[in-house]
């Protein structure tokens, strides 16, 4: 069975911290824990995840990371490390990096922008520490909402030497199937080297009512258009996958995305497949490779 990382999975430890988000959606505002998620990864042939940070009050960015720590020291755990959240918009952002570069499991960094001002990314003390962490060799992930996908292109102008990586397809409003004008600003981040693109829990964003239960094909014909075209404009070698468990439970959860995401995928060659399940992570992460035996 081929191996697959899951470079986006949110774990919610709410005895430990708050997210304070997740008050008004129900179906996510209670505990997550490494135990949902490890059985049934393994099912799916995951066999390594990055936790991607779950916007936690500011003060427990730091606690955060060391849950993160303790979780993968836990045995048989699939973590394999994190990506942070922090502030680059606060002047004590360096202080903070150098704290967090003494973490091996530290593998990237992000800011939710679409819960903040539109300005706090185009500010110059934010792109100022954002060029901080290209220079120190970190990637930043891009959260942005559909209709703010110029701001993430503003952002990589700005930091031409920083890797980013656009979560979630840029979060395209499949429910509807508006392709445009997301289309074309996928097309203008893809044109600037530097920008990768998470092919990451769009599932979530459909309309489930659309799909009888249980009917993968209905889900893969709504997501091809969106899944496709950022894999057409970024290429096989700026691609990564990630489940956005649980966020991916609003609708059919992590055992239909990733048969959605084996069904988009047929046809294409195990080197294209390679790319998308792990390799591309291991060299944009920082991750050892897997195995060339255990791979497929």
């Amino acid at each position: 069975m081929r191996e697959w990382t899951d470079t986006h999975l949110h774990l919610l430890y709410p005895e430990r911290l708050h997210y304070d988000w997740a008050a008004p959606l129900p179906a996510l505002n209670r505990r997550f824990a490494l135990e949902d998620y490890a059985p049934l990864a393994r099912e799916l042939g995951i066999t390594r995840t990055l936790h991607m940070e779950v916007d936690v009050r500011e003060s427990e960015i730091e606690a955060e990371n060391r849950l993160v720590a303790e979780l993968v020291a836990a045995p048989g755990s699939p973590l394999a490390g994190g990506i942070s959240a922090c502030r680059p918009e606060h002047d004590d952002f360096p202080a903070f990096l150098e704290r967090q570069s003494a973490n091996p499991l530290v593998r990237g960094f992000r800011r939710v922008l679409h819960v903040v001002p539109d300005s706090v990314s185009q500010g110059e003390t934010f792109r100022r520490h954002l060029r901080l962490l290209g220079a120190a060799g970190y990637p930043f992930d891009l959260c942005l909402n559909a209709d703010q996908l110029h701001l993430g292109l503003a952002l990589a102008r700005a930091c031409p030497d920083l890797t980013l990586v656009l979560d979630h397809c840029g979060v395209p409003q499949v429910g509807t199937q508006a392709l445009d004008p997301w289309r074309d600003d996928i097309c203008a981040l893809a044109a600037l080297p530097r920008v990768h693109c998470k092919i990451s829990g769009v599932i979530a964003y459909g309309n489930a009512a659309r799909w009888p239960e249980g009917d993968i094909g209905a889900i893969a014909a709504d997501l091809r258009p969106f899944v496709e075209h950022c894999i057409q404009s970024f290429g096989w070698q700026r691609v990564v996958w990630g489940s956005d468990f649980p966020v991916c439970n609003l609708t059919r959860g992590l055992a239909a995305w990733k048969a959605v995401t084996d069904r988009l995928l047929e046809g294409c060659s195990d080197s294209q497949i390679d790319a998308l399940a792990h390799a591309n992570a291991e060299r944009l992460y920082r991750l050892a490779p897997v195995s060339s035996a255990s791979a497929r």
